[in-house]
């Protein structure tokens, strides 16, 4: 009886390891919207075009595939690109800090990245000596830790005036930026075009 409850928990035991080590990461997202269309909010299939700053012409390629990923969670709210004649414009701008955090520096570290120093007292027949030792140990690092900061902002343009703004902030040690942003676009836009007042956690999965 002992070997076989043994068993059935050994079995439980590795099917949840195996679940979670199967295939997907979870997304936490921070999310605040505002929005005052001024009018009706857009229609299902009204057109728009991307606006870039000056920065984000510099490096085309990259904001390229942005706009790519901002294209794909715009449709899915009903938003189509149209630059020839589109009625609003949107501007994505996405930043990312990647912080490097370390997490050992050998006996004594304190946390904060100093080694408590040594200690020592010695005495012989010429008189007694005091003194203290820094012992240097090799410091290592985790894997980089990643805050990542999007903002979506859409103008109308016959007015000129921001209609919505959506803003989303996320951080982790997920290195899969363009799966990362992605999900953080979604959830930008989730409840779009009148999503609900103030900060909300939307929670999503990617591939691994």
């Amino acid at each position: 009886m002992k070997r076989a409850l043994t068993a059935i928990f050994s079995i439980a035991f590795m099917g949840l390891f195996m679940a979670g080590c199967s295939g997907l990461r979870v997304v936490e997202t921070d999310v605040t919207a505002f929005y005052n269309w001024g009018t009706a909010p857009p229609a299902p299939g009204t057109a728009y075009r991307f606006e870039r700053l000056p920065s984000q012409q510099v490096v085309g390629a990259r904001h390229d595939a942005i706009e790519g990923l901002a294209r794909t969670a715009l449709a899915r709210v009903g938003m189509e690109l149209n630059p020839a004649a589109p009625r609003y414009s949107v501007q994505v701008r996405i930043g990312t800090l990647v912080i490097e955090r370390p997490t050992y520096y050998g006996p004594g570290y304190d946390g904060f990245g100093f080694a408590t120093p040594g200690v020592f007292l010695g005495g012989g027949n010429r008189g007694a000596a005091f003194g203290m030792s820094f012992p240097v140990y090799p410091m290592r690092f985790s894997d980089p830790y990643y805050r990542r900061e999007l903002s979506l902002l859409v103008r109308d343009l016959t007015t000129s005036q921001v209609v919505f703004e959506t803003r989303a902030v996320n951080d982790g040690v997920q290195n899969e930026t363009l799966a990362v942003l992605s999900a953080m676009l979604d959830a930008a836009l989730q409840g779009f075009p009148q999503p609900p007042p103030g900060p909300r956690r939307i929670t999503a999965q990617i591939p691994r």
